[in-house]
């Protein structure tokens, strides 16, 4: 994580945040009252309102128009905005003199001229610093890296810009008479040269820009006409105000202020160069730099927005700055970008705010009775509601509503539309009132503020760090133009706290508490001053104040408290102690200024009613002060008047002249006081009589009516919510509280000692008996109940005493314990001894616990030892128990970790040897505890040892199913032990799903939904596939048949279980025998009844055929196989346009026809693997098949001399007709149906293309064979007893002339032969593509031709 520069912004520690309950948020002024004692020691504070308070916006967005003030944030800080006055100056300073400033860099930083002014002011100035050489330190102090010569830069830098401007202000340049010159010269001035300057100073082009040289004009008519003049005595008519001499005229300069001449070369500095442009002389500058500063202020914007125009352009500004969505950019980095860009001289930021917008003039953000925004009936409780601003200033507990004006921003609301990084600079609210600020919408508003206490410490240090802006403005924080870093206040000891206020939320300012802050992005907010009787002592205090600074008040305070006091019979009675307070301070002040006025020989008075005129009428002609109860006018100037204090600044008239107006005589002001003294005097009768009350003794205590009854008083005269009160309703509830408990006591007491059933009460406390007891003799409260409720504390202090013994005893008895605790109920009262014979009667329980679960070991398991030991952590400290924990932990932890040990091994990877688990098992047995992970350690050794046996037995056996292997695999592979035949299994179930692969590869078609083994076996179902289910015919059966049951083959996975429960491969050959009968007689009675079907019948319409199950209709197909008529657009190919091959219905083209060494190089493989799959007895079955048909073939084609058989192009049968008829003979009707000519070929042409391309990679094969130099065929023939042995053999020597013997031999040539022999008994050579060998499977696998394979398995028969 990066640090944060040292110059980096430290937010300050956040302000209270307050969150009040539904009852506390119904009163706003208690509830400010209840917080201010936490929250006026930070000054500001935020609330939240409980969730579901949400006033509707009632501000018209479309409507609100406003002009913003625009804001430059380098000018918002106090001490930025002294550097930039400063630079300002010294810009002007050399540009008066005709050169441009140009600030220089040093070590790559701008330098910062203002402080490097200071410092080397605050060190003695520049002589001094640089005869002690100080410049390193200077250097340092600035923040550059010590050992780079910065110090000599920083004095090269400051002798030539800060130097000169130095002098200036010090006066040193001042002209003075030259006394050598004469009487005509004397007057002359002269410039007095600085030694240091005359002997180093020269001025650098790279700080100043001279313009072109440019000479006075009245210089050359000057010169042009002294040459052409008459020889009389020469008089110049341009001389020189230093040297007084008129030479040089190339170097004569003439001011563009005054006209003064001076030459360059007399001027401090020296200059080198005419400069070009207005140049001024020393008088001019001197005059042109001391004018007055422009007090700093906002300037307002030239556009006037609509609240959603501003809207769009905050967010635009924001998301551009800051290149991201405005919702995305974290408050702490605004913040800290703020107070960057307020501190930087070079950022020139500017940002507008829309501040004090009238709500009276715009409307407020609140809704409000009778205004233009309509409120729903569930939005009406907004409309009264305390916290709306435009109700919170003038309800009757604020001060302020008795000021008779409305005050926009005071008593009426103001509105704020702020964007990213507009602020509001420091300043404290008018009067010193309080001030809360509500944000209806938008993004967070971050303030910051200081304690009313430290008010005067903050001012201190900010008129110490920036003395120049106060010289100029005396009350700068009071036009709210002025902010510093909180960071800057904190390390001068203000303190400073912040928060951020989201929507919804309100921030609070108390009285007196400087307070700033900025926005942080475009949001909406509404403000409003308020006072209460806290404020009062702090309203008058701010009048002495704004008087000192002449500073205009925004209300007449005395007005406001003589307002108040003409209605004393109105007030609160603590407002009319606070205004009789004030009254006194009041008219104290006044008399004596009277008095004062008098003896100074004011004789004229006259009633002058100012609560008829406006504010700005009435004011104070020197401080400004709002004039109510007095002020002195003069008959020369009616219009103007001074308060009392200032009756020496009105005129310079006589005072004799001048007229005392008052607004009320003294003799009126004292019977207001005495009204409000005796408001607030009812107030103390009833404090008195509070007081008495409370204090009475035992023979003279009232009863508890007295009591409410003054509560009531208090309540209903709205007397102050002080100690006395305070106390006074303490000291009824627990009167009240006694009462109630007396009564309840003393009812149940009753009911105990009678027998009677007992009733259900609250459950009192000892503490709360015992209080009533004692208050009883300490409060003027006298019970009925009193004896009773002893003799109850009476019989419950005994229970306690036994307690107390039973609880002493060594060893805990569960029986004494409980017996206890029964009695313990007869008392409706929460004993404190209760629980500690709870805690002991839980000790003994659980011994009892651990005893009982030692005894049982099988049932102690890992969890009944940690809850035992949880329960035992709770219990409290026994010796019992301890030794109890002390055993139970230990066997705990032996128990864990061979728990753990045993889970270890068991996950290991690779898993141990049963060895390894075998001992492990055997030292974790004694263990007596009921532990899972050695218990199933022990299970999982045994499955390991049963299933060696059984792999043991399965290597034994000379027929290993696939069934068998693959559940000694799973079986094997579940047990988490390393078992070496695992390994050989697994490799042989890889090498068994490899073989399923390929053979499902090579027979299945692509995209078939059916199985090899369905694809392989003879067909369980014939003619049900897409054809109306038939229900089969119940033959009867014998009751031998009966006697014994041969398994139905029904449906493939019958045959497969059949197939996988076979002992051997003869009886697997007998049950596909079996199935390939009743396929064939299915296949039979398939054809037959699709032949009849399609013969003339009377209900030919009726008939459905084909996939579709539809009438037969247009051109159709007729299956070689089931004979079935088939719709030619529902199976036939469009693109197929052979006709010469028979053609198969989708139904029985089933799968791909592979060549018969294919099929026979796929069972020589499984063979070779040795495990039985009914996969492997299905093909060998159909190996079989298609050997004895080809056999039969041959036999029956030699037996009649037929000659070789040949693929010859066929005819696909054809009906030429369908007859369709009925019973009405002349209604028979024809429908000839063309069957288009079949193509046979439809499916066997897909695979004479695939078989076309595994010819061409077979041929590409050869070629990497050829090019290896693998083994080809020798020359020599070998004996062969195939019958195709004699083609084989061959006289010519050329291999490429040898003939293969293969069935159906595809003649390649070329370099593409390559041969492979027969490891059976033939040794024949065959070519490799011929049989569908590869040259990888010739190197590393055996070939036995199909003769071979045939001949070894009729022998093993």
């Amino acid at each position: 994580m990066s640090q944060p520069r040292p110059d980096e912004f430290k937010p300050p520690p956040e302000c209270p945040v307050f969150e009040p309950s539904w009852e506390e948020f119904r009163d706003p002024y208690a509830f400010i009252n209840k917080i201010r004692p936490i929250a006026e020691k930070t000054g500001i504070c935020k609330v939240r309102p409980p969730p579901g308070w949400q006033p509707p916006f009632a501000c018209d967005v479309d409507k609100l128009h406003f002009v913003p003030r625009i804001q430059r944030l380098n000018e918002l800080e106090a001490q930025t905005r002294v550097k930039l006055n400063f630079l300002d100056q010294i810009a002007k300073f050399w540009d008066l003199q005709g050169c441009a400033l140009k600030i220089p860099h040093v070590e790559r930083k701008i330098l910062d001229l203002y402080k490097l002014n200071k410092l080397v002011a605050d060190e003695g100035g520049f002589d001094i610093v640089c005869r002690d050489r100080r410049w390193t330190k200077i250097a340092l102090q600035m923040g550059f890296a010590p050992g780079k010569a910065v110090g000599s830069h920083l004095r090269g830098h400051y002798e030539k810009i800060l130097y000169p401007y130095n002098l200036f202000q010090s006066g040193a340049n001042l002209l003075l008479t030259n006394p050598s010159h004469g009487t005509r010269n004397s007057s002359l001035p002269f410039l007095r040269v600085h030694p240091v300057l005359a002997e180093c100073y020269t001025v650098s082009l790279c700080y100043f820009t001279i313009p072109v040289l440019k000479l006075h004009l009245s210089v050359v008519m000057a010169l042009n006409s002294l040459q052409t003049a008459p020889c009389v005595p020469q008089v110049d008519l341009v001389v020189c105000l230093v040297c007084g001499s008129g030479g040089e005229e190339d170097r004569l300069l003439l001011c563009d202020g005054c006209d003064d001449s001076y030459h360059t070369f007399c001027l401090i500095p020296p200059l080198h160069d005419v400069p070009k442009g207005d140049w001024r002389c020393p008088k001019c500058l001197a005059q042109e730099c001391n004018k007055p500063h422009e007090a700093f202020g906002f300037e307002q914007a030239y556009r006037d927005y609509s609240l959603r125009a501003f809207g769009q352009m905050a967010d635009a500004f924001k998301s551009d700055y800051f290149n991201m969505p405005v919702h995305m950019v974290p408050t702490e980095l605004v913040e800290k970008e703020f107070w960057r860009l307020v501190g930087a001289i070079e950022e020139d930021v500017t940002v507008e705010y829309g501040a004090d917008i009238a709500s009276k003039e715009f409307g407020s953000g609140f809704p409000i009775p009778n205004g233009k925004f309509k409120v729903s009936p569930a939005d009406e409780k907004y409309l009264k509601c305390g916290w709306n601003l435009n109700n919170l200033a003038m309800m009757n507990p604020s001060v302020l509503t008795h000021v008779t004006a409305d005050i926009c921003g005071m008593t009426l609301p103001w509105l704020y539309v702020g964007m990213c990084f507009s602020s509001f600079c420091w300043h404290i609210e008018d009067h010193w009132s309080y001030s809360i600020n509500y944000l209806h919408w938008g993004e967070p508003k971050t303030w910051y503020g200081a304690p009313g206490f430290a008010a005067e410490q903050l001012e201190e240090v900010m008129r110490k760090l920036a003395p120049e802006l106060f010289e100029s403005q005396p009350d700068l924080l009071h036009q709210l133009v002025t902010i510093m870093n909180p960071n800057t206040l904190m390390a001068h000891g203000v303190p400073i706290y912040r928060t951020n206020q989201c929507a919804g939320e309100f921030v609070i300012t108390f009285p007196r508490a400087y307070h700033s802050g900025f926005n942080q992005g475009f949001n909406f907010a509404e403000a409003v001053n308020f006072c209460t009787v806290d404020w009062m002592p702090l309203g008058r205090q701010c009048i002495d104040h704004y008087r000192m600074l002449h500073r205009y008040n925004v209300f007449s305070h005395d007005e406001m408290v003589c307002n108040m006091a003409s209605k004393a019979d109105t007030l609160d009675v603590v407002l009319a102690s606070a205004v009789h307070k004030d009254m006194v301070t009041m008219i104290r002040e006044e008399q004596k200024l009277r008095d004062k006025v008098k003896k100074m020989g004011v004789f004229h008075c006259k009633e002058a009613k100012y609560d008829h005129l406006q504010d700005d009428e009435r004011q104070c002609a020197k401080c400004r002060t709002t004039c109510y109860l007095s002020a002195v006018t003069c008959s020369c100037n009616s219009g103007a008047l001074v308060c009392l204090y200032h009756i020496n600044d009105l005129c310079s008239c006589s005072v004799t002249n001048y007229t005392l107006n008052y607004r009320y005589t003294l003799d009126d002001l004292y019977p207001m006081m005495s009204a409000v003294k005796q408001r607030a005097e009812l107030y103390d009768d009833w404090a008195s009589l509070v007081t008495e009350t409370l204090e009475a003794k035992l023979e003279k205590k009232k009863g508890l009516p007295v009591f409410r009854s003054l509560l009531a008083e208090s309540e209903s005269r709205r007397f102050p919510d002080n100690d006395l009160l305070r106390r006074l309703r303490l000291v009824t509830q627990d009167a009240e509280k006694c009462a109630s408990v007396a009564q309840l006591s003393v009812f149940t007491f009753h009911h105990v000692s009678s027998g009677k059933s007992r009733i259900q009460y609250c459950q009192l406390t000892v503490e709360e008996l015992s209080s009533f007891v004692r208050q009883l003799y300490n409060l003027s409260c006298s019970l009925p109940q009193a004896p009773m409720l002893k003799e109850l504390l009476n019989r419950i202090e005994d229970f306690q005493q036994h307690s107390e013994k039973v609880l002493a005893d060594e060893v805990p008895s569960v029986a004494e314990i409980q017996s206890l605790l029964d009695v313990s109920f007869d008392f409706d009262v929460e004993l404190p001894e209760l629980p500690r014979l709870r805690v002991r009667l839980e000790q003994a329980r659980w011994l009892e616990g651990v005893q009982q679960a030692s005894t049982q070991p099988a049932s102690l398991t890992l969890e009944t030892m940690r809850r035992l030991i949880d329960q035992g952590v709770g219990l409290a400290p026994h010796p019992s128990v301890e030794k109890a924990m002390a055993r139970l932990q230990e066997l705990l932890t032996v128990s864990e970790h061979w728990e753990d040990k045993a889970s270890s091994l068991l996950k290991a990877r690779p898993p141990h040897s049963i060895e390894t688990l075998s001992a492990a098992a055997e030292k974790a047995s004694g263990i007596p505890a009921y532990l899972p992970s050695c218990l199933l350690l022990k299970d999982t050794i045994r499955k390991a040892r049963e299933w060696l046996q059984e792999a043991e037995e399965l290597q034994v056996r000379k027929h290993l199913t696939f069934q068998d292997l693959s559940d000694m695999v799973l079986r094997g592979q579940a047990i988490q032990v390393h078992l070496e035949p695992l390994d050989r299994l697994e490799s042989l179930m890889v090498e068994v799903q490899e073989w399923k692969e390929s053979a499902a590869t090579t027979f299945l078609q692509k995209d078939s939904t059916l199985t090899l083994l369905e694809v392989l076996c003879p067909r369980c179902e014939v003619g049900n596939v897409g054809s109306p289910k038939r229900k089969p015919k119940k033959g009867k059966e014998s009751p031998k048949n009966n006697k014994k049951k041969t398994p139905r083959l029904n449906t493939l996975s019958d045959v497969e279980k059949a197939l996988s429960e076979t002992k051997d491969s003869t009886s697997a050959m007998a049950t596909l025998e079996e199935l390939r009968v009743r396929e064939m007689e299915a296949f039979s009675n398939l054809r037959a009844a699709n032949e009849s079907k399609l013969l003339p019948t009377a209900d030919c319409m009726d008939l459905r055929v084909c996939v579709c199950q539809k009438a037969p209709m247009g051109a159709m197909l007729q299956c070689e196989l089931c004979r079935d008529a088939f719709h030619s657009v529902c199976v036939r190919d469009p693109s197929d346009s052979c006709e010469t091959q028979l053609w198969l219905c989708p139904q029985c083209q089933r799968s791909e026809k592979p060549p018969l060494n294919k099929v026979l190089s796929l069972l020589a493989s499984l063979r070779h693997i040795g495990v039985r799959l009914p996969e492997g007895d299905a093909l060998h079955y159909l190996v079989e098949r298609t050997v004895n048909w080809q056999n039969r073939a041959q036999q029956i084609s030699q037996s009649c001399n037929l000659p070789e058989l040949e693929e010859r192009p066929g005819t696909p049968p054809t009906l030429t007709s369908w007859v369709s008829g009925s019973h009405d003979a002349h209604n028979n009707t024809q429908v000839t149906l063309h069957l288009l000519k079949s193509k046979r070929h439809l499916e066997r042409e897909g695979s004479d293309a695939e078989r076309r391309v595994k010819d061409k990679k077979h041929s590409h094969k050869r070629q990497k064979m050829n090019k290896k130099n693998l083994q080809r065929r020798p020359t020599s023939t070998s004996t062969s007893s195939s019958p195709r042995s004699d083609f084989s053999q061959s006289d010519d020597s050329d291999e490429e002339m040898a003939v293969c013997p293969a069935e159906r031999c595809q003649l390649p040539e070329g370099d593409e032969v390559d041969w492979v022999q027969c490891d059976g008994s033939c040794n024949q050579w065959f070519h490799q593509v011929c049989v569908g060998v590869t040259a990888e499977m010739a190197e590393k696998e055996d070939y036995i031709c199909v003769s071979c394979t045939l001949n070894d398995g009729h022998m093993r028969k």
